[in-house]
């Protein structure tokens, strides 16, 4: 059996997460910003859970938590970065002060976890990291542009991180979920608050689109928490993988688009050479 280590816990893939590692035996270490939101988490197997409060944003309180998680269960062997929110604003709408926080959460924050975590794995030489994405990084709708750019900054480091940690028997993946049924476009979704009317037309509708699609999604939390479980127990996982029917569909035409697109301007490209 293994001990995890996951963040953003108290609502959606990360509370179906760890309530599903808890079932099969694992150890945990559920966090949030509050404890008390994950402490019934804990009180399904409380000899072998730990709900601590943790800010990601605070290097200081990551340290401690995992220090702490080490001292309770003798190490860490899958660390999955979950913590994180969704924010809705056109480009030119974000508040800067928004944006910082929402990359210190995303991106630096995830950081904070790998720095504090990754000492005690690489001394054993085994474990997983699972970095939770999103479809958004890749298909990046008006209105998500700032969401889109701090979980495509967070997929570049974990590739970066997977072939740094490759050699020391330590797997990293990116897990990029399309629409699930949490409260990612409910409670967990802030928004700039003075929208432009220039942007009426293209920012505009993504708004519209969280209060109409919020709980219709196709995704299953529980199902995404499986395969998250099987993607840290795989032999030799994936790079990424995107989770859900539509982020698959999304990806593909992503991808397509994209070849398609290099080939109209390959002769401009590969005139600069020498």
């Amino acid at each position: 059996m293994s001990t995890w280590f996951i963040t953003g816990c108290s609502t959606g893939l990360g509370r179906a997460l760890a309530l599903a590692v808890l079932e099969r035996g694992h150890s945990a270490v559920v966090t949030a910003r509050d404890a008390s939101r994950v402490e019934d988490i804990a009180q399904t197997a409380p000899d072998r859970a730990l709900a601590l409060s943790l800010d990601v944003t605070s290097p200081t309180q990551v340290a401690e938590a995992v220090a702490r998680a080490e001292e309770r269960f003798g190490g860490i062997d899958v660390v999955v970065n979950n913590a994180g929110y969704g924010y809705r604003a056109a480009v030119e709408e974000g508040v800067d002060e928004d944006v910082q926080t929402l990359f210190a959460t995303h991106v630096f924050g995830a950081a904070s976890v790998l720095k504090a975590a990754l000492p005690g794995m690489r001394a054993r030489r085994s474990g997983a990291v699972l970095n939770v994405s999103s479809i958004g990084a890749h298909v990046c709708p008006p209105g998500s542009g700032y969401y889109a750019a701090a979980k495509a900054a967070l997929e570049a480091m974990s590739r970066s991180l997977r072939q740094e940690l490759a050699p020391l028997g330590i797997s990293v993946t990116i897990v990029a979920p399309g629409g699930f049924r949490t409260d990612f476009a409910g409670r967990s979704l802030t928004q700039s608050p003075e929208p432009i009317a220039d942007y009426a037309g293209t920012a505009g509708p993504r708004r519209i689109e969280n209060d109409t699609v919020h709980g219709t999604q196709p995704g299953d939390p529980a199902k995404a928490a499986e395969a998250m479980i099987a993607l840290a127990e795989a032999e030799n996982p994936p790079s990424s993988i995107f989770l859900g029917s539509d982020a698959l569909a999304s990806i593909e035409a992503v991808l397509k688009e994209r070849v398609a697109e290099v080939n109209v301007w390959r002769e401009l490209s590969t005139s600069t050479d020498f």
